[in-house]
């Protein structure tokens, strides 16, 4: 069972701290990284944005790229699982020649 800390993150020039497993502060640093990327994109020149709008825009970008990817994996996963099947087939084929 891993441990739980307080991990600090700042996004968009506000800090947050964060309870996550010791194993996984790596990532919710990246995620933390990225998320504030997105916010400043998404907030671009326009300082005065409500940081609430900003935060939903960036979520949804996000949350899109996410079933983009999701969507992306389910199609090579049928892919790979047609050509798996034809390539038994012929297996097959060959060994009952």
């Amino acid at each position: 069972m891993s441990e739980t800390q307080a991990v600090s993150v700042r996004v968009l020039d506000r800090e947050y701290t964060v309870g996550v497993g010791s194993g996984e502060v790596d990532g919710l640093m990246a995620a933390a990284r990225l998320l504030d990327t997105r916010m400043r994109e998404v907030r671009g020149a326009n300082r005065m944005a409500a940081i609430d709008r900003v935060a939903v825009l960036a979520a949804l970008n996000l949350a899109h790229e996410l079933e983009q990817l999701k969507r992306d994996g389910e199609r090579r996963d049928r892919e790979l699982a047609a050509t798996l099947s034809a390539l038994q087939a012929k297996l097959d084929a060959l060994l009952d020649a």
